[in-house]
């Protein structure tokens, strides 16, 4: 997956090439679709939501240009493998997810693979969540009209948010970066997520 997937697509973070090769995909897919964990596509995971695959997962974390000692703020719990991929490089995760059932199964294999750097709430994920705001970065896993407002405000100067901007059946990755309290955007691409749900997101 690594080689093939991420290598060969220009993802060259060694931090976050080596967060894929310790984070073992399979615990986070259904049993019945494990044989396909390593495959370059998304997969389902219920309650009409999905594991991204491999490649955004890398290409998005990239984005955040991690070192090491970040907070970073993640909307859209699912599986809890892309929390889990920036786990294995920052100081400190907050995920949040509105559907209770994907929280709590993303909580208790996050918890038997023993990270204890990750924090989970169950929530409206649109407006963050401002008890431990500012963060270094922020990535958002389902797709926006625009970037909530709220997420703005809890990014710290300098900080840099990655967010699925477009219509609910096709959109562009776009990079918000917080700088001299302007915006600067970089856009990653055409990709397609499930919707963000909430206050400031789709109703």
């Amino acid at each position: 997956m690594v080689k093939e997937q991420l290598i060969s697509r220009g993802v060259k973070d060694p931090l976050v090439l080596n967060a894929f090769r310790k984070v073992p995909r399979e615990k986070f897919v259904p049993l019945e679709q494990g044989d396909e964990s390593y495959g370059d596509f998304p997969l389902p995971i219920g309650e009409e939501q999905t594991i991204s695959q491999p490649y955004i997962v890398a290409l998005m974390t990239e984005a955040l240009r991690l070192k090491g000692e970040e907070k970073i703020l993640e909307i859209g719990t699912g599986s809890g493998y892309q929390a889990a991929i920036i786990a294995e490089i920052v100081k400190e995760v907050y995920t949040i997810e509105r559907i209770a059932i994907l929280a709590q199964r993303a909580k208790k294999i996050l918890k038997e693979l023993s990270y204890q750097n990750i924090k989970i709430k169950i929530g409206d994920g649109t407006k963050g969540w401002k008890e431990f705001s500012p963060y270094d970065g922020i990535i958002v896993t389902a797709a926006a009209p625009r970037v909530p407002e709220s997420l703005i405000k809890q990014l710290a100067k300098g900080g840099r948010l990655i967010i699925p901007i477009g219509d609910l059946y096709s959109q562009e990755l776009i990079l918000y970066e917080k700088k001299r309290g302007r915006l600067i955007t970089a856009n990653f691409g055409g990709c397609r997520f499930v919707p963000l749900k909430g206050e400031e997101g789709w109703k």
